[in-house]
């Protein structure tokens, strides 16, 4: 049986939503969870129901020990890449905590910079309870912003549908429209769109 080195303390989970879409920004949500208050269900957000995450959601706000949720703009993605706007709303997530880790568990393989141990876990949002309530927490907030922020101020692209990710339907949308100021100028389906512009 091997010894585990890591002290006792918080471990808060890490994880995004909406590295691919063509538009809006990157959301990171970082969760402690209470050990007295066990949620049931959690699971990587992508095999859930809307319904069911948007239960989560509000589960995880009531229950957890403390979580924050932070984005990072269209730009600072256009500016600095997704990858590192990516991991810069990660760090955000976890300094927004008002109570600090001692450790750090980030699904996926690439870490943000942070002051505390942290720890890359691929497919962590299947096997970390925290990082699939980090999961919950990013995807249900980044899909009520498309839909409450982005269709409502852009509505002929249809975010409410897609959510910003490259569908037929967002596509044709660009080829008629152009871009707006949500879309993603770094991304080449949004650049190949403006070219005929």
């Amino acid at each position: 049986m091997g010894l585990d080195w890591h002290r006792p303390g918080l471990m808060a989970g890490v994880d995004e939503a909406g590295r691919g879409p063509l538009a809006g920004p990157v959301v990171a949500a970082a969760v402690i969870l209470d050990d007295d208050r066990p949620i049931e269900g959690l699971a990587d957000s992508k095999v859930l129901t809307p319904a069911r995450r948007e239960e989560l959601y509000e589960e995880i706000r009531a229950r957890a020990l403390a979580f924050c949720i932070a984005q990072a703009a269209v730009e600072e993605i256009d500016t600095i890449n997704i990858l590192q706007a990516t991991l810069l709303a990660m760090r955000r997530a976890v300094q927004g905590l008002r109570l600090m880790p001692v450790r750090v568990l980030v699904d996926g393989n690439q870490l943000p910079i942070l002051r505390v141990p942290s720890e890359a876990i691929i497919q962590g949002d299947a096997k970390v309870a925290a990082i699939s309530a980090a999961s919950i927490l990013a995807k249900v907030y980044r899909d009520r912003l498309c839909v409450d922020e982005l269709h409502r101020c852009h509505p002929v692209y249809g975010f409410d549908a897609h959510k910003g990710y490259g569908t037929p339907e967002h596509l044709q949308a660009l080829k008629a429209h152009g871009a707006c100021a949500a879309h993603r100028r770094s991304f080449a389906p949004v650049r190949e769109a403006l070219e005929g512009w």
